[in-house]
């Protein structure tokens, strides 16, 4: 018990530069709370104490506006960042090295009982305001960008973004990059280099438009340089294909 409540301060500091001293965060750091306060309610559901462990739950949301469904299973070392307004469900589980931010849902899409919550592997990433729904998997060293909406399984070592979510770079050959090793961690699961296939396929279209403006600028020039006036030659094409009795233009 008290290697892992050690655990849960030295990750604090491993992966929050703000974070100054142990005191600190014993005392002020409302992610730490929610996820000691979340072992206890878990305990008193195994010991069937269910009303129990539902008041812990809640007490703990009250607190720390962070609600976690005493059912959910959580691994070591996670880190909850802010953790205002999470809502992780029933039959969640997360496994070790994790990070959430605010806003995040780990939640259901269904109302029968049994498996509805997803399933997250070691070291994911899951940015502020992310909504993983329904009983998927995120493969180990995953990371799901801020404010995307997951419902389908996500590779190991994919970064998913937008509504809903797309994978952007899978690479299940990778090594796994864990979020406890900080020159592999990624703050909000997306770093300045990830670049959205939908923007890319924009941008490409973009470029060829204006390349092929470019090119038909350089085609007048030349037909200038060739004594063909082509503003000429284009109205006399449109008189000639005008039917019978109409003028052209008009």
């Amino acid at each position: 018990m008290f290697r892992k409540l050690k655990e849960d301060i030295d990750v604090v500091f491993e992966r929050d530069p703000a974070a100054r001293n142990r005191f600190e965060v014993i005392t002020l750091y409302p992610g730490f709370h929610a996820l000691l306060m979340h072992r206890l309610a878990h305990k008193l559901r195994q010991w069937n104490f269910k009303w129990m462990a539902r008041f812990v739950s809640h007490l703990s949301r009250l607190f720390t506006g962070i609600e976690i469904h005493p059912g959910a299973v959580i691994g070591r070392r996670v880190f909850i960042d802010h953790g205002m307004g999470i809502v992780i469900g029933e039959t969640a589980e997360i496994g070790d090295d994790c990070t959430l931010y605010h806003g995040v849902t780990l939640g259901g899409t269904s109302w029968n009982k049994g498996k509805r919550h997803p399933t997250l592997g070691k070291g994911v990433v899951v940015g502020a305001g992310a909504k993983i729904l329904g009983p998927i998997n995120i493969g180990d060293g995953a990371k799901v960008g801020s404010n995307a909406v997951v419902v389908k399984n996500v590779p190991t070592g994919a970064t998913v973004v937008g509504i809903p979510g797309h994978v952007l770079d899978p690479c299940p050959e990778a090594v796994i990059p864990l979020a406890r090793e900080k020159p592999r961690f990624n703050a909000y699961a997306v770093n300045g280099a990830t670049d959205d296939p939908v923007e890319q396929t924009v941008q490409s279209l973009i470029a060829h438009v204006q390349e092929s403006d470019a090119r038909m600028e350089k085609l007048l020039a030349q037909l200038d340089k060739m004594g063909i006036n082509s503003d000429a030659d284009s109205a006399a094409a449109e008189s000639w294909i005008a039917p019978p009795g109409k003028v052209s233009g008009q």
